[in-house]
């Protein structure tokens, strides 16, 4: 091999002098001349070389030591050395085969001809090769990339000044001499890959400094290769990107100064904006126009800078960059709108708005287009609206137009209408004959001319026409009616005609003669069956009037002579006594039966009128104890009337409030036990208060209990010594749930009966002197300090807890709630709320009287009100919306359009924009 030449600076004979040493256990154990401490000498202090010197050498220089000490002829103390000597050579030879069995590393020895003596476990499984395929067949140049191998040779050749042959003596030259090597080259393993690997080369010198062999340390460098290639390409993307851009910056410049030029020259005044709407660009046109300047507008908010107002009211306009901004579409402006400059200037604008995008498609400003119109812009809108307008009204009016040519009656035109009607599309009839479509008109059998078919101005007015008959392509004809119109166009004679197919109008006339006849007969049979029952209910009515005057009238005959006779002189005997009391008893019982029965009648005839309002259910306890306290000290009754919230508040009648208890608390005294008590208790829930009176009587079966409240059932107690008349009950039953409540009992025998009644709950602040609102009214906050306010107006209670439940999930809004239009209306004025929520049928004012009296007012004009109404009729709905309602929405609620109809009042309130008059229908 190339590789076995002198490599130490020697001639091949001085090397082949040298005496032939073994690197295995031999050196170790010191039959080598300078030890394996010699072989490894390199120059470079710290690095795994040193380390393995430094290991390698401590051995033998204890082993030197002892070799020392057996200078003394002491037997005993010369073996004592020589165990110390053995231990230290066995741990310095387990040092050796750790640091040379290392896998991370290939270290590959070599003699001085190059020849591979070691070859360790790290550079069989970097090569591939097993120690016994190379040692001492291969010099590790037989390993390498030849190619590598001759450009290192001349690299070094011309480094050094000499002249170095390809191959191993490359590979070691520069250790040879002294010189530190360490260097990047490629070995090829077995299998004939190829790998990159960083080699540091030590050369071997025996303990007269002469080179013995070589010592090569390499690493698997395909790591480090693979991360310095892809720094390699990152760096060429880099640098590919940073040409990239500034060929944009470049591009970019130019189309900046481009637009520049466009801005500063086209006739259209320009605004840009940022995402926050503040001004960012002003064309010289634009600051001509506004009278600010770039210098002055820029960072300021474009409604400073673009002042516009409606040129009919002179409000202020809402500049359209808000909206684009917000919905990232383009917008302009309504007709006749008045741009304001700086100095008050002003001038008739067209403009429109466009968003500005980035990459992704996020707004991150608008640019504002306008120019002033002057006068042209009138007649030019004007005409644009016109021509809007007639389109629109062909495209959607119902009856089907169509335009003749005067000369043969051509068709020209036809709208859609026209198109559905005969079942023909447009270009099957454009070109063709009117008669085509009615026959009638066939100008070879007709002696009138269209002429004829020509409405009056009074018949146009009324919607008529002449009544003839259509054909529909598939041949079928139909009754319709036409009314043509003159026109001139370049000279030329047309006639525009109107069709109507009447086919319905004539059959729902039939059907309607049908319906008014069976409607007469119908309402001839209700008016009787209504005259008979006015003439049954009149005479009922009369009945009972007549009844109550007449048995009044000997009642107070008999009432007042026996209370005199009680009274009078000379005093009446005990026994007279008696049966005087016995008279007038009789007497109260049977008024009681004639009140009661009245009431029961006017009842069961519908006649009851109830003034339903806020009742304190504490005063009304109050009134009622003092009422029946008397006839519990006469019957040694005790009446306990538990403690409550003096807040509560019952939707009723107070009247009738009073009179049901009355009878409820009467009935627990009479039917009580003797020294009984009665216990009047109250409770209230989310929306309903009960009243609950138990007793300590008898109490009742359930047989008796299932015959409570029918009319004239004593259930028993008619032998008793209370008297009554039977109906107390059902009375009071009927009186509770024609106020909306609801009356049950609860009873045992021997225990003693419980009564309940449960009203309606009312949440109204109760107004008090000089329309000051109580400290109860305060508004409910749900969740954090509420942001918005929302007032609702509404009597119902089951609806005002599912709009408090709806709004429960939206901590930023606080509610308030009225139970009529006049609270209403009081608690706006107060409040000022955001929305109000307003239902129709009120107590009192309606919705719609409420809504006018805060449009009215200049202090809630402003507030976004949203009807709520069970009126769910289309011309309802039209009323609401023509008064004045933001939005209309009906019950029951559909709660995904409630919250939208909320967020859009919520916008509007935020924006100050309530009086822009925009309303909408949500059913």
């Amino acid at each position: 091999m190339s590789g076995r030449t002198g490599m130490t600076g020697k001639s091949s004979n001085d090397i082949s002098k040298k005496k032939s040493y073994s690197y295995g256990d031999d050196a170790i154990s010191g039959n080598h001349p300078a030890g394996f401490a010699a072989i490894l000498r390199p120059r470079e202090p710290g690095s795994i070389y040193a380390i393995l010197r430094f290991a390698l050498g401590s051995a033998m220089t204890g082993k030197h030591c002892h070799s020392s000490r057996l200078r003394d002829d002491d037997g005993a103390a010369a073996g004592r050395v020589e165990v110390l000597r053995q231990e230290v050579l066995l741990k310095t030879g387990a040092l050796q085969n750790a640091i040379f069995n290392s896998a991370n590393f290939s270290s590959i020895a070599t003699d001085a001809h190059g020849v591979i003596q070691i070859f360790n476990v790290g550079a069989e499984r970097m090569l591939g090769y097993a120690a016994a395929d190379v040692m001492n067949k291969i010099t590790p140049a037989d390993i390498s990339d030849p190619q590598e191998l001759i450009a290192r040779a001349k690299a070094l050749s011309a480094e050094l000044g000499t002249q170095i042959t390809p191959g191993f003596e490359a590979l070691v030259f520069k250790a040879a001499r002294g010189i530190e090597d360490i260097y990047e080259l490629t070995y090829i393993r077995k299998d004939g890959s190829r790998f990159p690997a960083v080699v540091s080369v030590t050369a071997l010198r025996d303990a007269q400094d002469d080179i013995i062999g070589y010592l090569l340390i390499g690493t698997d460098n395909t790591a480090r290769k693979q991360v310095e290639a892809e720094q390699q390409r990152l760096l060429e993307i880099q640098k590919e990107t940073h040409k990239q851009l500034q060929r944009t910056n470049l591009t970019l410049q130019i189309s900046e100064e481009k637009l520049a030029v466009t801005l500063n020259s086209i006739g259209d005044a320009v605004i840009a904006t940022d995402a926050e709407a503040r001004v960012t660009l002003l064309n010289p046109l634009a600051e001509k126009l506004t009278g600010w300047t770039q210098t002055e507008a820029a960072g300021r908010r474009v409604d400073e800078i673009f002042h516009i107002i409606s040129k009919e009211t002179r409000l202020r306009s809402a500049i359209p960059v808000m909206a684009t901004l917000a919905h990232g579409t383009a917008q302009g402006l309504a007709n006749h709108t008045v741009l304001i400059a700086r100095d008050g200037g002003e001038c008739d604008i067209a403009d429109s708005c466009a968003p500005i995008c980035d990459r992704d498609g996020v707004v991150i400003g608008a640019v504002l287009v306008f120019r002033d119109v002057g006068s042209e812009y009138s007649t030019q809108q004007a005409l644009r609206d016109s021509v809007a307008l007639v389109q629109t009204i062909l495209d959607t009016v119902v009856d089907g137009i169509i335009t003749l040519h005067a000369n043969g009656g051509t068709i020209e035109t036809v709208n859609p209408a026209a198109e559905r009607m005969f079942g023909y599309a447009a270009a099957e009839i454009i070109g063709q004959n009117i008669s085509l479509l009615i026959p009638e008109l066939d100008p070879d059998q007709r002696n009138i001319s269209l002429d004829y078919y020509s409405a009056s101005v009074e018949a146009r007015a009324m919607g008529l026409g002449r009544e003839v008959v259509g054909r529909l392509k598939d041949g079928s004809i139909f009754p319709m009616e036409i009314a043509l119109s003159e026109m001139w166009l370049s000279g030329q004679r047309y006639f525009t005609g109107t069709l109507r197919d009447i086919t319905t109008r004539k059959r729902v006339l039939a059907e309607r003669d049908l319906l008014d006849q069976a409607l007469r007969n119908q309402n001839a049979e209700l008016e009787n069956a209504r005259l008979a029952a006015e003439k049954a209910n009149l005479a009922k009515s009369i009945f009972l009037s007549r009844m109550s005057h007449e048995l009044r009238t000997p009642l107070n005959a008999i009432l007042g002579f026996s209370q005199l006779l009680e009274t009078g002189m000379p005093a009446p005997t005990a026994t007279q006594i008696v049966r005087l009391r016995q008279i007038v008893k009789a007497g109260w019982y049977l008024l009681e039966l004639i009140n009661e029965i009245l009431d029961l009648a006017v009842i069961e005839s519908g006649k009851l009128s109830l003034s339903r309002e806020p009742v304190s259910v504490l005063d009304v306890m109050h009134e009622c104890r003092a009422m029946v306290e008397p006839q519990a000290q006469k019957h040694d009754i005790s009446l306990n009337f538990l403690p409550f919230d003096h807040t509560w508040f019952a939707n009723a009648d107070r009247t009738r409030v009073k009179q049901v208890l009355i009878n409820l608390l009467s009935n627990a005294i009479k039917y009580n036990r003797e020294h009984g008590n009665v216990e009047v208790k109250c409770t209230a829930s989310t929306n309903r208060i009960r009243i609950t009176i138990k007793d300590s009587g008898a109490g009742l079966s359930p047989e008796k209990m299932l015959q409570l409240f029918q009319p004239f059932n004593r259930l028993g107690q008619e032998s008793g010594k209370e008297e009554g008349t039977g109906i107390g009950l059902v009375v009071t039953k009927q009186l509770v749930e024609l106020m909306g409540g609801t009356i049950g009992m609860e009873s045992a025998v021997g225990v003693g009966s419980e009564f309940w009644i449960e009203l309606i709950r009312d949440f109204t602040p109760q107004p008090v002197a000089g329309n000051i609102l109580p400290a109860e009214s305060s508004p409910q906050t749900f969740g954090n300090a509420a942001q918005r306010t929302l007032l609702y107006v509404e009597d119902n209670p089951a609806n005002l807890m599912l709009v408090e439940h709806i709004i429960g999930n939206h901590p930023e809004v606080r509610m308030l709630s009225a139970r009529d239009g006049s609270v209403g209306v009081a608690l706006a004025r107060a409040h000022l709320p955001d929305v109000i929520l307003m239902d129709i049928n009120l107590p009192g004012i309606s919705g719609i009287e409420a809504l006018d009296i805060l449009r009215k007012d200049a202090t809630t004009k402003h507030i976004p009100i949203i009807a709520l109404s069970a009126n769910a009729m289309l011309s309802d709905i039209v009323r609401g919306l023509e008064s004045g309602f933001f939005r209309y929405l009906t019950k029951p609620i559909k709660i995904n359009e409630f919250m939208a109809a909320m967020d859009d009042a919520l916008k509007v309130a935020e924006m100050g924009l309530a009086n822009t008059n925009e309303t909408g229908l949500i059913k």
